[in-house]
């Protein structure tokens, strides 16, 4: 046991036990920060905003929405992951790949599961800045949850307002700083080396809310070479205005430095040893470091009683450098960008909208009208990597995308049963792509010429297509619509039926080559479309419950699978189409006697309508159809998506002893890795507890909790990579592990 993990756990027990001893139970001074005092009654029809744009009752809407608030995401967690909190959500799954040297992979009713990259499909926003650029690529890592307020996590049609992609939002909301500024202090240890340290400090003061959280965290893995630190800080500053508006500021700052990545390993080294890292990650050292800046200005101003105007306005910069396990002679290869790849970004953009109140034929009518624009730029790079030493350069160009958007959002009641819920929005996503490493046998051989530069073989090669220019560009635009209606079956049971559209484009580096080996970006790629039909229920069982039931289907053509793998390239097609249906559950709420309980139940059956030409083998080298291909039946299950998802908890609260306590089980179903349904990744179920004390001394609160995961330490993969050409689909998770933590607050 490291050091810090020593002291950690010592503190937590000897705190515990003395405050336990001298201290009463009484309720905290107001303006702790105290992460459980939300009700069970009032967390039950949360107002959300991600539907809308506008906020309102999530019973209300004819729309899959659900909320994490503060408690879930804050209280006896370590406030670092998104897979720490996301799975209470029907319809969503995270993959965690163990390494912080790729974003985790999250999945909305199956869609981002063939992510090579990271989380895309799914829009993320942090604050109302997109955590995704505009060609959909898109990192949890940069979500704050140690000041996260809520997380609204929304699936089906009416996402299709926000534009480019395919399977729903996540958005994450800073908290407001307390009334009485308030000093936390957050101390955690766990295992395998892990530790996060971090300060919290919020408060009013006068017609300024500020919070301002920072932390760091750093863990040796529970994998050969996946070691790792990240960190965060995050700042909020709200001002009042005069007539009831508020201007904030929102910043944040996020550095991972060496993040090593063990990589994925085949299904015999997960048999022999599912801790190691892959050689090849050894080898090269593959790891990555990365660092993003951004802030972002927010203006809310009523206008008249009836009407609401919100703009934003951000910019940001994120540069990051990767060492990739390429193999020195496929590096070498002239259609090969290195086995270091680096760029350079700066971002920005904003949104503007405005809601209106007003009535048609009687009856209440409130429509918002909106545009959004951004904007990315990367300063891209190849290198070679010469046993994890950065070397010759291989690749040089920059990646522009833009994306522009106009939306209009309606909601009228002609009765008091019934509420219509409609959209329509058009997106524009432009991608630019200029080449500036541009060579010939002659320039490479000229005397004078820079060592390493066009570096390849020229054996076979002319001068005319060496390295040729592989600029171009793209765009790729569509019109989607939502239409939904709630029916008030009950005071306390509504009905909702909604039909939407969306679509998603390729993200660049999807575009970047072609399967033919042909130089420009990939052209042939279209642009993935979804049709999504959805029925629900929505009820209050009684004062202290809720029951949300939704039936979905999902019609999409154009996925993108991977089609070639070859020379340290990947290469992408478009699958004719596929088909999703599935049930989602969420019940929750409090049993009385101060135990709750929630139940979060997904099932999904994903299936492959349209039959394709899919790569297996190792290499995937071309499309032909003699060399390692094989056709994917159409009834194919889509791979890297469960049949079905369960979450469980049961919490027991004793206000007197300032407890609380909890039991957990996660259940995922197998999941298949490849298109051709070869292999597959087990079904697997995980239990875990929690519990901890608060105490209050005047001015102070102490916390100190206990949590173990996978208790009966249960082998599983907490990830796969789809498709992947090597067979190393498979990312095992770690077994059973501990947390402990303390947080010690003063009020001012």
């Amino acid at each position: 046991m490291r050091p810090i993990q020593r002291w950690g756990l010592l503190a937590a027990l000897t705190l515990g036990s003395a405050w336990a001893q001298t201290a009463t139970a009484e309720p905290p001074a107001a303006g702790i920060d105290d992460v459980s005092e939300d009700s069970a009654v009032s967390t039950l029809d949360p107002v959300v905003v991600t539907a809308t744009r506008t906020g309102e009752n999530n019973r209300d809407l004819p729309v899959a929405i659900d909320t994490l608030s503060k408690p879930v995401i804050q209280d006896q967690t370590r406030r670092v992951l998104v897979s720490e909190v996301l799975p209470r959500v029907p319809g969503t799954a995270v993959s965690n790949r163990g390494t912080f040297a790729q974003e985790e992979q999250i999945q909305l009713r199956g869609f981002g599961a063939q992510s090579q990259f990271g989380t895309r499909g799914i829009k993320l926003v942090a604050d109302g800045i997109p955590a995704s650029t505009p060609d959909g690529q898109g990192g949890p890592g940069l979500f704050d949850l140690g000041s996260a307020q809520s997380i609204e996590v929304m699936r089906g049609g009416f996402s299709a307002l926000y534009g480019n992609h395919s399977g729903g939002v996540v958005q994450l909301f800073t908290e407001d700083g307390p009334e009485t500024p308030t000093l936390t202090a957050r101390l955690m240890a766990g295992s395998y080396g892990a530790w996060v340290a971090g300060l919290k400090f919020g408060g009013q003061f006068g017609t300024l809310n500020t919070v301002l959280d920072t932390y760091r965290m750093e863990t040796d893995g529970y994998r050969e070479w996946s070691h790792a630190q990240k960190d965060q800080a995050n700042a909020k500053f709200r001002l009042d205005l005069a007539h009831g508006g508020t201007l904030t500021l929102v910043a944040n700052a996020l550095n991972l430095p060496d993040s090593e990545d063990p990589l994925g390993l085949t299904a015999a080294q997960v048999q022999a040893d599912r801790r190691q890292a892959q050689p090849a990650a050894l080898q090269f050292q593959t790891r990555r470091t990365l660092e993003n800046m951004q802030g972002g200005l927010q203006l809310e101003q009523p206008l008249t009683d009836q009407d609401q105007l919100h703009a934003t306005a951000y910019l940001g910069t994120r540069s990051n450098q990767q060492f990739l396990a390429v193999p020195l002679t496929n590096q070498n290869a002239i259609t090969a960008s290195g086995g270091v790849s680096t760029f350079e970004r700066r971002f920005f953009g904003g949104n503007l909208w405005w809601s209106h109140e007003t009535a048609l034929a009687g009856r209440p009518l409130t429509f918002t009208l909106g545009g959004e624009y951004e904007s990315a730029s990367d300063d891209r790079k190849g290198y070679f990597n010469l046993l994890g030493e950065q070397a010759a350069l291989k690749r040089d160009e920059v990646d522009g995308v833009t994306s522009w958007g106009g939306f209009v959002q309606a909601e009228w009641r002609p009765t008091d049963r019934w509420t219509l819920n409609l959209g329509l929005r058009y997106t524009d996503v432009h991608f630019d792509s200029d080449d500036r490493f541009i060579c010939t046998v002659s320039q490479v051989t000229a005397p004078g010429a820079r060592p390493g530069t066009c570096s390849g073989s020229t054996t076979g090669i002319t001068a005319a297509n060496f390295n040729p220019d592989d600029s171009g560009n793209q765009t790729y635009a569509a019109w989607t619509p939502a239409l939904g209606l709630v029916f008030a079956l009950t005071p306390e049971a509504n009905l909702y039926a909604n039909v939407g559209k969306t679509f998603e484009t390729p993200t660049f580096p999807e575009l970047a080559y072609r399967p033919d080996g042909g130089s420009g970006l990939n052209f042939a790629l279209e642009a993935a479309t979804s049709w999504h039909y959805e029925i629900g229920a929505k009820l209050l069982i009684g004062t202290a419950a809720r029951l949300n039931l939704s039936l979905f289907q999902i019609d999409s053509q154009n996925e993108l699978t991977v089609a070639t793998s070859q020379g340290g390239r990947t290469t992408y097609q478009n699958t004719p189409s596929s088909r999703r249906r599935g049930v989602e559950l969420l019940l929750e709420g409090d049993l009385g006697h101060g135990f709750a309980g929630t139940l979060a139940a997904t099932y999904l059956d994903a299936q492959i309508t349209g039959s394709y030409l899919g790569c297996i083998g190792i290499p995937c080298r071309t499309l032909d159809p003699l060399l390692n291909v094989a056709r994917v039946p159409a009834g194919n299950q889509l791979p890297g998506v469960a049949p079905f998802n369960l979450f469980g908890e049961l919490s027991y609260a004793y206000d007197p002893w300032g407890f609380t306590a909890a039991v957990d089980v996660y259940g995922q179903g197998r999941v298949y890795v490849n298109d051709v349904n070869t292999e597959t990744s087990g079904a697997y179920w995980t239990f875990g507890v929690r519990g901890g004390f608060k105490q209050t001394r005047g001015r102070f609160e102490l916390r100190e909790f206990a949590r173990i995961n996978n208790l009966f330490d249960e082998d599983y993969n907490g990830a796969v990579n789809v498709n992947d050409a090597n067979e190393r689909y498979y990312y095992p998770a770690p077994g059973v592990n501990y947390l402990v933590g303390i947080t010690l607050a003063y009020l001012w």
